[in-house]
């Protein structure tokens, strides 16, 4: 269960960062109203409180894994959102990235 969980809030503080920033870069760089930046300002505060609910108590740990993430789910926000269509080397090294966190975050662990 503590895999799916990590998972989960993995996948959830994905959306609340790169939404926020998709959100930012409406607004700004794509004429949107204003108040979509404020919205990707909250969306982007809502992503720091998600890392915090991760239950493994290291936070460059946490945010290394998490970096992995935010490579595959912004390659997939694009696909999703707004019509990018990635190369096999975006794909390659995406996947490469999700090896990563699962070395990071999934491998056992010896005590200290």
């Amino acid at each position: 269960m503590t895999i799916l969980r990590m998972t989960l809030l993995f996948v959830l503080a994905a959306g609340a960062e790169i939404g926020g920033a998709w959100l930012i870069w409406q607004a700004v760089r794509e004429g949107r109203p204003w108040w979509w930046a404020g919205l990707g300002i909250t969306a982007l505060g809502a992503y720091g409180f998600v890392a915090t609910l991760q239950p493994d108590p290291n936070f460059g740990r946490i945010l290394a894994a998490y970096g992995g993430v935010f490579v595959a789910g912004s390659l997939a926000w694009g696909v999703l959102v707004d019509g990018f269509r990635p190369d096999r080397w975006d794909l390659l090294g995406s996947a490469v990235c999700l090896v990563g966190v699962a070395l990071i975050m999934f491998m056992p662990r010896s005590s200290p």
